[in-house]
């Protein structure tokens, strides 16, 4: 299982991710992103018989990699319904939560998801095979309006307006339906030289419209701002900056609006502490084990005790 899990996604920032979440061993862990299982697994090492950990995973595929272990319980669910969840399994409060928000290696080389530009496949990015619109659906379906805004917005690509015009009017013949087809239209696009990174763009942006993420990852982290005990952890890795900015505001001002509240003498009000006040990213070695690790960003911050301890003066 351990060869299994490993070639479906090599986790980033492992041994900092977990050390972040400064666990107990009697602890209530979650892991939101189970994937392949790696930072699940670490996660387990360190908990004693009483500890107890939820993984949470869409992906049918990810079953694969669940531990056989009595003190971990495995959802099949968005990580948005963490609430819910928790409260289904009699959890009120969490000792600490990682999540890897990066897409698995499993993802971008099985040509039938359409996660990458490098196969021919359906056009259709889902995480979660049994529900949901595709790709396909948002490129064919949306007018030209809304597609601009979902380039732009989450591919912050500058002729988004000229990208969006170009797949109507071509929709218009024929049904766009694999990743060959929409690269047949779009491509001309882009210059040879930035090709690569466009077209990576363009599909990020795809992918973050047909699976939600903005608005699962809000939701994801409000729920485990409310679950977390008083010197609770949450440890998060992000990859791009639209999820690195919400990371950044929640743990900064405890909404993902980034909006500053202060007391009386001017103190930021906030439920966390910033355990790493600097972004920690992978070494060289890492980056050369795992180069898709490149852009991968930790940020941990711990719920502070009490807010009347914080505006203690």
């Amino acid at each position: 299982m351990t060869q299994e899990a490993t070639t479906y996604h090599i986790p980033a920032l492992l041994k900092p991710s977990v050390d972040g979440l400064d666990i107990r061993p009697d602890g209530t862990y979650v892991d939101v992103t189970m994937g392949g299982g790696g930072h699940t697994r670490e996660i387990l090492s360190r908990l004693g018989p009483d500890g107890r950990l939820l993984g949470f995973d869409q992906d049918e595929d990810a079953e694969r990699n669940i531990p056989d272990d009595p003190r971990f319980t495995f959802v099949r669910s968005n990580f948005r319904y963490l609430r819910n969840f928790l409260r289904y399994y009699g959890v009120t409060r969490i000792d600490g939560l990682l999540a890897d928000l990066g897409v698995s290696f499993h993802h971008f080389d099985d040509s039938e998801r359409g996660f990458s530009f490098r196969f021919d496949g359906a056009l259709d990015m889902r995480m979660n095979k049994r529900a949901g619109q595709t790709a396909a659906d948002v490129v064919n379906n949306y007018d030209e309006e809304r597609l601009a805004r979902v380039f732009y917005l989450y591919g912050e690509l500058k002729n988004s307006r000229r990208l969006a015009a170009t797949l109507v009017k071509a929709r218009a013949n024929k049904t766009i339906g694999t990743i060959g087809e929409f690269l047949d239209i779009v491509k001309p696009l882009f210059g040879r030289e930035r090709e690569k990174k466009e077209l990576a763009r363009v599909f990020q942006a795809l992918r973050i419209e047909v699976n939600q993420e903005m608005d699962a990852l809000k939701e994801m982290l409000q729920a485990a701002t409310d679950a977390l005990r008083p010197g609770g952890r949450l440890a998060i890795i992000t990859y791009h900056s639209l999820e690195d900015r919400l990371v950044k505001n929640l743990m900064k001002t405890g909404n993902v609006e980034g909006t500053i509240q202060k007391d009386f003498f001017g103190n930021i009000q906030s439920p966390f502490r910033l355990v790493n006040n600097k972004v920690l990213t992978p070494d060289e070695e890492e980056v050369a084990r795992n180069p898709r690790s490149r852009s991968a960003k930790l940020r941990i911050a711990e719920k502070k005790e009490t807010e009347e301890k914080n505006n203690d003066h």
